[in-house]
């Protein structure tokens, strides 16, 4: 995978091209919500917040959350843009986070797994920051557990390359349990549809997914002249369901989840794994027990 400097690559579109519609971010705080405790208020962590499009979301649901995001343009965008007073923003990564251990009650990494540098250190770093009982909450992809969405087939070696960007499920989990962690259980997430085809297009010319920075500009243009032909024939038709064509007015998106608890008696910290039919993107809640070494 080509690493990608968002300080000086998508960040001035990212906003935009990974925006969530409203009734999309209410499904996912409500998946988060059935896995995390009743109690309020819940100190959070969203790591990898990017332009903070889940962060003020979160405080508003849950209680105070720190953003730790490693670019310096999008915590700018953040700070502007996705303000909350329950919110704020500190640079840091996965593997570096400057929160003091056992400070938060659950963390949230949403999409941005496959941009850790060194994931077992981080899954450690995880631990150390979550409270006994806490609850990881990871939305990542899996290579071998992927959606195949439809607009990727118009793209050169599309499936090919995107799959390589992430690990398969099992070495995930494997990698998780080898540094402590357990996983609990395995649910689903329904996302809706993110609207036509012609807004899928626009949103994708914005090149705010990784996969685009794996292409060559030979197949970047390839790709999305095949793609722009394809939607002209109907752009205000819904966009696809995962992989096929969708024939009914509101799509949705199925995400399988892999979900895990942290009970107290439980000597390791747990995780869940979602994954969305959309992107092959997964979500994962983990919980840290009573010690996490």
């Amino acid at each position: 995978m080509r690493s990608i400097d968002y300080d000086t690559e998508q960040y001035q579109d990212y906003a935009r091209g990974r925006a969530l519609a409203q009734q999309q971010l209410h499904e996912w705080i409500s998946a988060f919500e059935a896995v995390l405790p009743e109690r309020r208020p819940l100190a959070g962590l969203d790591v990898g917040s990017g332009t903070g499009r889940f962060t003020p979301a979160l405080a508003g649901a849950f209680g105070p959350v720190t953003g730790v995001e490693p670019s310096v343009r999008m915590r700018e965008i953040a700070q502007k843009q996705s303000q909350h007073p329950g919110v704020r923003y500190l640079a840091g990564t996965a593997e570096d986070m400057p929160v003091p251990s056992g400070s938060a009650d659950y963390a949230l990494m949403f999409l941005s797994w496959h941009h850790v540098q060194h994931k077992p250190r981080a899954a450690r770093e995880l631990a150390r920051v979550l409270k006994p009982g806490g609850r990881l909450l990871l939305r990542a992809n899996f290579s071998d557990h992927h959606p195949r969405p439809w607009w990727l087939e118009y793209f050169p070696r599309g499936y090919e390359v995107d799959a390589s960007l992430f690990q398969p499920l099992h070495e995930v989990i494997a990698m998780f349990t080898s540094v402590g962690w357990h996983v609990a259980s395995f649910d689903t997430v329904t996302e809706p549809s993110s609207g036509t085809c012609g807004d899928m297009l626009d949103r994708l010319r914005l090149r705010t997914l990784s996969f685009f920075a794996q292409l060559s500009p030979d197949d970047l243009e390839a790709g999305f002249r095949q793609l722009e032909q394809a939607v002209a024939a109907d752009p205000d038709a819904p966009a696809p369901v995962g992989g096929v064509w969708a024939n009914t007015a509101t799509p949705s998106l199925t995400a399988r989840t892999i979900a895990t608890t942290a009970g107290a008696p439980s000597s390791s910290p747990a995780l869940t794994l979602p994954q969305s039919c959309r992107a092959e993107e997964s979500w994962v809640t983990g919980g840290r027990g009573v010690t996490t070494k």
